[in-house]
């Protein structure tokens, strides 16, 4: 199953709040899927403050239409073939090489973890880091 991570840190701290990244983020994801595909995306804290808004934000950037619910509290894919399958929230330290991925969404509800350790392991930007999903 294709893997696509898009991480919305860098896009933040040196666009927006135009400051260094620090060594130690924190923020929350979703996983989403496509068909096949599954993408996480992660976003410091300081950029979005619900995973409704990482879901727009991301849907937004790849052109998919979407929409918040009557109560706000949820952005919607009209279009079936895409499932978000849940959300939660992530601390990366950089120094200690662990990243840890936890809680859940009150919106979307708890992350699907099948494969999801193995995915990000496999990923150049987090060789050498201990994966932690609780």
């Amino acid at each position: 199953m294709p893997f696509i991570f898009i991480d919305y840190t860098g896009l933040y701290f040196t666009a927006v709040a135009k400051t260094p990244v620090p060594v130690i983020i924190s923020g929350k994801f979703v996983r989403i899927r496509n068909g096949t595909t599954d993408y996480v995306i992660f976003s410091p804290k300081e950029f979005t403050k619900f995973h409704a808004n990482i879901v727009q934000r991301f849907c937004l950037d790849k052109g998919i239409e979407g929409n918040y619910d009557p109560e706000g509290k949820r952005y919607d894919i009209p279009d079936r073939s895409w499932v978000v399958l849940g959300g939660g929230k992530f601390e990366k330290d950089e120094n200690g090489k662990t990243l840890r991925l936890y809680d859940n969404s009150l919106a979307y509800g708890k992350f699907e973890k099948q494969g999801l350790r193995e995915a990000i392991s496999s990923l150049p930007e987090y060789a050498g880091f201990t994966v932690l999903i609780e």
